[in-house]
């Protein structure tokens, strides 16, 4: 390869992994900057994943809408993720009372094993603060009460959350796509969960102006 193509190479490489999210794995629990919480909005996954796994979450008794995604630890350039710990892993029973705001068991079980492990927390500390974060935001009731399949900008997803959460700011939260329709809005948040700017590699806001968000089943 000749030198000027090399450098090219190199330069195209560089500018990847200055743009890219960091991710590693086995670092040490507790050490982290910040907290995303991400809210899934449920009728996506399930009409992408869900529907073809025959997942409990899709009946059209359970009626979820934005469900908790998880909570995770975030530093300002990439996240920590499977850090060793000895602190108790969630029983069966544990996660499944999660489900009411995950969907499901197997989510939180994965949350923890990935995430929660990098918080420094026990699983019951850890599931406490997932279900306190959730709490804590209000998700936009008019959403939900469209009753059928709509397709609208992200930005208009962004802006119910910012008018139904007065403390949030625009550069706090961020929605993202999948396949051209609504995924998820993650919201970032200090440690002790008050509302914080994202760091660069979490500010992705979906540009989608036609982006489809499926009704609440």
């Amino acid at each position: 390869m000749r030198p000027v193509a090399i450098m090219a190479c190199l330069t195209s490489l560089l500018s990847l992994s200055l743009t890219a999210p960091l991710r590693a794995e086995g670092e040490r629990a507790g050490d982290y900057d910040y907290l995303v919480l991400s809210l899934s909005w449920s009728p996506t996954w399930c009409a992408l994943e869900g529907d073809s796994r025959q997942s409990p979450q899709c009946r059209t008794d359970r009626d979820f809408g934005w469900v908790l995604h998880g909570l995770w630890p975030q530093n300002e350039r990439g996240y920590p993720s499977y850090c060793p710990t000895s602190k108790r892993a969630p029983t069966r029973h544990m996660t499944a009372e999660m489900a009411d705001i995950m969907g499901g068991s197997g989510v939180a079980w994965h949350q923890w094993k990935k995430h929660g492990t990098c918080t420094g927390l026990d699983a019951t500390q850890y599931y406490a603060l997932m279900r306190l974060s959730y709490d804590k935001i209000t998700r936009p009731q008019a959403l939900r009460d469209l009753g059928r399949d709509v397709t609208l900008p992200a930005s208009v997803v962004e802006e119910a959350f910012l008018e139904a959460n007065p403390s949030l700011s625009a550069d706090e939260i961020t929605i993202t796509c999948r396949e051209g329709r609504i995924q998820e809005a993650r919201i970032c948040l200090t440690t002790d969960l008050t509302p914080r700017r994202c760091g660069n590699d979490v500010i992705r806001d979906c540009r989608m102006k036609d982006a489809l968000l499926d009704a609440v089943r």
